[in-house]
């Protein structure tokens, strides 16, 4: 019998039906001749339906394909970091674990090259977003393979927004706009629901675009230079202020990435940045989520792109990738099941079960007929090309990576509208980042 090997599954060849671009290709690898089990951390899907694919069809067919028992485990995605760090320093764990945003920047020296499998994927499948990239490459090789990238639209209330003057579906264009429709239907009770708080998805991924928005940013082009304190940075937290007040829920600071989704669906907020989790459950159980007036919720949900300020319109989108960490014993057999679920007729089971919250980590998946079922999820459709990331101008790296960890772009937003002056929020932002940029 063949014996798999490391150097095998690296070279590729018949043995492995073409290496993993041949996997990739037919979605079938030899199996081992005991059974390997894969242990795959991941955080809990906010669409139910696509962590039963995983556990019960997909599962079994893995273990049919490849020989591979695949134990999958899911958690807070708030719990993961603290999960890979207790990994790490233990020397066991999950072999694989699917990391959020640009965390896996963060432990590039604890996790196994994955390029072999990346590039053959992004070769398959159209090439991949710059985001997956920016997150799963550390510029000189894959540390990752990128999973999926979750859009990020503002889901609405379309009759509460027409009541103030937004018919027709049309949304507020600037933040100027925003704010005013937020004044007027807090004034009825609708406010906006929008999180500062400690949370890995829309904390960072409103509070990044934000301050894009008005001219700021983190660092120069050269990923050291800090450069947040400005006027623009200084305008856009004052701002910030105001309209937090005004318009939101300010019970915000505390939420996590599903206190917003709970408070769209009770009718406690008008509108919300978020994946599209809110709409597809809405659609789950259109008998359950009701509007007022007694109509299905389903149908009075829209989704728009963040409001552009004087800096332009910007976005960020969260993307997931899988770390195939070094102290793995089974590093042959989770290799080949990262090859088998990337290979097209198995990942297209998954995607399909997204029903559009999640995109494709590469431009391919914008092809797939879900996007023709339902307008209401085509802003979510190309969404992945329109984001910047963590670290800009600089490259998302390492220490873009700590940056978002510690939630210090969010922070300053945070302790402004708790009373902090602007202008000291915004040097307490900027004295954190030297520290992590600045350093040796």
């Amino acid at each position: 019998m063949t014996t798999v090997t490391r150097r095998n599954v690296l070279k590729g060849g018949t043995a492995l039906v073409g290496g993993m671009a041949g996997i990739l290709a037919t979605g079938r690898a030899p199996a081992y001749a005991q059974a390997a089990t894969v242990h795959w951390l991941r955080w809990t899907d906010f669409v139910p339906a696509s962590d039963q694919l995983l556990r019960n069809e997909i599962a079994k067919e893995g273990e049919k394909a490849l020989g591979i028992k695949l134990n999958i485990e899911t958690i807070n995605a708030n719990d993961i970091q603290a999960r890979i760090t207790s990994a790490i320093q233990s020397g066991s764990g999950p072999d694989i674990v699917c990391v959020l945003n640009n965390w896996g920047q963060l432990y590039g020296e604890s996790v196994i090259e994955v390029s072999d499998i990346a590039e053959a994927l992004g070769k398959d499948q159209g090439g991949f977003y710059e985001t997956s990239r920016a997150v799963a490459n550390d510029g000189k090789r894959w540390i990752a393979v990128p999973w999926c990238i979750v859009g990020l639209q503002i889901a609405y209330r379309k009759s509460w927004f027409a009541e103030i003057g937004y018919t027709d579906g049309k949304f507020p264009q600037t933040w100027e706009e925003y704010r005013e429709a937020g004044k007027k239907l807090k004034a009825k009770g609708r406010p906006i629901g929008q999180t500062l708080g400690h949370t890995f998805g829309d904390a960072p991924a409103f509070a990044y675009p934000y301050l894009w928005s008005w001219g700021g940013k983190e660092v120069e082009a050269d990923g050291k230079t800090v450069v947040l304190n400005t006027p623009a940075t200084v305008e856009s937290v004052k701002f910030m202020v105001g309209f937090w007040k005004d318009a939101h829920d300010e019970g915000g600071l505390a939420w996590d990435d599903s206190n917003n989704n709970r408070a769209f669906l009770s009718g406690t907020c008008s509108a919300t940045l978020n994946g599209a989790s809110i709409y597809i459950e809405a659609l789950r159980k259109p008998d359950t989520y009701k509007t007022e007036a007694g109509g299905q919720l389903k149908d009075d949900i829209l989704h728009a792109a963040l409001p552009k300020g004087p800096g332009g319109q910007f976005s960020y989108h969260v993307p997931f990738s899988n770390l195939l960490m070094g102290y793995s014993k089974n590093q042959d057999a989770a290799k080949k099941f990262l090859g088998w679920i990337h290979s097209k007729d198995v990942y297209d089971k998954w995607f399909a079960s997204q029903k559009g919250y999640s995109v494709g980590p590469t431009t391919d998946w914008e092809k797939h007929k879900l996007w023709g079922d339902d307008p209401v999820m085509l802003p979510y459709k190309q969404a992945a090309r329109t984001g910047r990331f963590a670290g800009y101008e600089g490259p998302s790296t390492r220490k873009a990576a700590e940056v978002v960890t510690k939630y210090i772009i969010v922070d300053m937003y945070a302790k402004a509208v708790q009373g902090m002056p602007a202008e000291d929020a915004v040097k307490w932002a900027e004295a954190e980042l030297k520290r992590v940029y600045v350093r040796d």
